[in-house]
């Protein structure tokens, strides 16, 4: 009878492992862990996050904007169920690899501010658990937030009318925001060749476009010393290209974004001016205001 027991305590703890990765997983499989080399784990998992800032010339309007950009890398545990941020370590967490993409910019009298985050587990063969994205100007608020459970599960609000408040299911494919994660970790697990993708949720709102999936094409070559990872979407026309070091830890040295309409070619760019490794969240005094003159943020 004891031996039935805890048979069936085995099971039931099997059992919930396995439909716990397959919120999330792609393939509906329970799927391991990354195995990470000892390189990854010193440089990642030292209790700082990497922070590179970037001048930014950004078309908006059909104008070019100066402004700044900044990426904010860090490895977090993370709650499968809730999908956010664990406060506790727990059994039940897994390991992420989280990107703050960070873009401000003015147009005219009114400034931008542009924030997507996206969260990407570190397991063998997995899509990005969670992206949000949020922009903000001075007619109003967007929002849109993608979590991968059966589906890509999607919410979106926004104060342009047709696009107020939204919800909707997609199938799960390639997510242009979950690539700048898997850089980092391998290129060599991106797609290449003719592949589905969904655009980037600031491109996609930005552009008042439908969020979905897109034919596009994939490709890696090298530019100089430096390695090229570009997508292009021929019903978009637009191109994106990343720039970045070919060695471990694969830092992004520029990109590129490059659309058309009617006929004129705009391209926005983003080039590095500074890298620095900080515990940032504490880092919230008055007297930590030169570290954002060390990013030539002010």
């Amino acid at each position: 009878m004891k031996l039935r027991i805890i048979l069936l305590v085995i099971i039931l703890i099997s059992l919930t492992l396995f439909f716990g990765y397959n919120e999330f997983t792609p393939k509906n499989e329970a799927l391991p862990l990354l195995e990470l080399s000892t390189n990854f784990k010193d440089y990642w998992f030292e209790g700082k996050a990497e922070i590179t800032s970037y001048k930014l010339e950004q078309f908006r309007y059909g104008e070019q904007r100066s402004g700044t950009a900044v990426l904010i890398f860090v490895t977090e545990d993370f709650l499968l169920d809730a999908q956010v941020k664990a406060n506790e370590k727990n059994d039940n967490n897994i390991p992420v690899l989280k990107l703050n993409a960070v873009k401000n910019f003015n147009t005219g009298i009114y400034p931008y501010s542009i924030m997507q985050s996206t969260f990407y587990p570190l397991l063998i063969n997995s899509h990005a658990i969670k992206v949000s994205a949020s922009i903000q100007e001075w007619c109003g608020n967007i929002y849109t937030q993608l979590n991968n459970r059966e589906n890509f599960e999607i919410i979106s609000n926004s104060y342009f009318e047709g696009e107020a408040d939204q919800k909707m299911n997609l199938d799960k494919t390639w997510l242009e925001n979950e690539v700048w994660t898997q850089l980092r970790i391998n290129p060599d697990n991106l797609p290449t060749g003719e592949v589905k993708i969904i655009p980037s949720l600031e491109y996609l709102k930005l552009a008042h476009i439908e969020v979905k999936a897109y034919q596009a094409s994939a490709e890696f070559y090298q530019d100089d010393s430096l390695g090229v990872y570009k997508i292009s979407y021929p019903e978009l026309q637009r191109n994106l290209k990343i720039f970045y070091e070919t060695s471990f830890p694969f830092n992004f040295e520029k990109w590129e974004e490059t659309t058309e309409n009617n006929g004129e070619s705009f391209t926005s760019t983003a080039t590095k001016m500074k890298t620095i490794k900080s515990d940032y969240w504490d880092k919230n005094s008055n007297k930590d205001l030169p570290l954002r003159e060390k990013l030539n943020l002010n």
